[in-house]
């Protein structure tokens, strides 16, 4: 049993307006020296088997079909 973790950001240059309103609202909480918010996605996911590289392949695939929107995000892949 492998454990992985994806993690889908937007690309720069995309307009991210929930992490607009998160930075928004944390200066309203008078957090300070927030000087921008970026979100993004995590998902944590148990692989069977041992095969890093079979691992990395669907992982990948996974993140090209449903996990990423790959025109507007980014995806990073870490296997443990």
């Amino acid at each position: 049993m492998m454990k992985a973790r994806v993690v889908v950001t937007l690309k720069n240059g995309v307009l991210d307006p929930q992490g607009k309103a998160i930075e928004g609202a944390l200066k309203a909480l008078d957090v300070s020296g927030v000087a921008s918010v970026r979100q993004g996605k995590v998902f944590d996911i148990e692989l069977a088997g041992a095969d890093r590289s079979a691992a990395e392949t669907s992982l990948k695939a996974a993140c090209e079909k449903l996990l990423a929107n790959t025109v507007i995000e980014n995806y990073k892949i870490e296997i443990a």
